[in-house]
């Protein structure tokens, strides 16, 4: 293996992106970092010091462009981050581009994480507690209050909470791709959790107790919960993971249920990597065959708050 490593982030405009960025900038193993998305009007470009803009994935050149680029800028590792890239990856069965190693979760993951039914499906056949989950097109509210959203959706901004039978008909009208789901009593809170599972079949995970802020983790703080320690230790041999993926669940009066799991690195991502939970490190590692490095679980009650950074051009 190389010294150092020429890595590609795609779609690195967003939060996430940012994150991600800023940890790898900060990596001994890179050499060289590029970053690209389809928009300049993002902070990345501040962030990653060789930006450029690059193509959509619906584009028939997309592939074509990344592999020309792979080649010329002698990249080692791409880690696309988007969401429509990730389907796309999954969709089309793609792993590497040109020579270069995608940075991914492992199918299974990736193909169950984003259809929200397949989720509650895969969590009910596997024995592992989860909400009822019905397409919204087969099945009506046995009670209320009940979610609807997006199958394949991300993000709160698709996520309504139904109180009433007329507003269910009207939601349901403009959005026959949505699910139901069961509401579940929030009393005990929400939590968003890192999980990493190496080829080798070690487990880590990160439990964070959080408050949204605008879509994203406003506020949270490290909890212990053997519970939910079990859980995902549970889920990610289940789903057999590889890789990291974040896990959103709701501490419930009958213990705690999952209800998302989104296949990729979280807008948490960075907030984990300062306490200590490197997952963007250790999936690099692992992928390429090198020693997982060690996780002192020391964070327990910390507590991480978002802010935000202004750049002038």
């Amino acid at each position: 293996m190389k010294e150092k490593l020429n890595i590609l982030v795609t779609g690195c405009g967003g939060d996430i992106g940012q994150s991600v960025g800023k940890i790898l900038n900060e990596y001994t193993l890179v050499n060289n970092l590029y970053g690209c998305d389809i928009s300049d009007k993002n902070a990345a470009k501040f962030i990653y010091s060789n930006f450029f803009l690059g193509l959509k994935c619906t584009d028939n050149e997309y592939i074509k462009n990344l592999k020309n680029f792979v080649n010329e800028k002698n990249i080692d590792l791409v880690i696309p981050i988007s969401e429509p890239e990730l389907r796309f990856f999954s969709r089309e069965k793609i792993n590497k581009i040109g020579k270069a190693e995608l940075i991914l979760a492992s199918s299974n993951a990736l193909e169950i994480g984003f259809d929200k039914l397949e989720t509650a499906n895969f969590l009910k056949n596997n024995n592992l507690p989860f909400p009822v989950t019905n397409s919204i097109t087969n099945a009506e509210p046995v009670e209320y209050p009940v979610i609807l959203k997006s199958r394949t959706g991300s993000g709160s901004s698709s996520v309504y909470i139904v109180k009433d039978y007329d507003t269910f008909i009207s939601v349901k009208k403009n959005n026959p791709d949505f699910i139901i789901q069961a509401f579940l009593d929030g009393d005990n809170g929400e939590y968003t959790c890192g999980l990493f599972r190496s080829k080798t079949g070690i487990i880590r995970s990160i439990i964070l107790k959080r408050e949204l802020m605008g879509g994203f983790t406003g506020y949270g703080e490290v909890i212990e919960n053997n519970q939910i320690s079990d859980l995902l230790k549970s889920l990610a041999e289940k789903i057999n993971l590889v890789g990291s993926i974040n896990v959103q669940l709701r501490l419930t009066s009958k213990g705690p249920i999952v209800f998302e799991i989104n296949p990729r690195f979280s807008s948490t991502v960075r907030f984990r990597h300062l306490l200590g939970f490197k997952d963007l490190e250790w999936s690099i590692q692992d992928k390429l065959n090198l020693e997982i490095s060690n996780y002192e679980d020391n964070s327990i009650g910390k507590k991480l708050y978002k802010g935000f950074s202004e750049y002038i051009q």
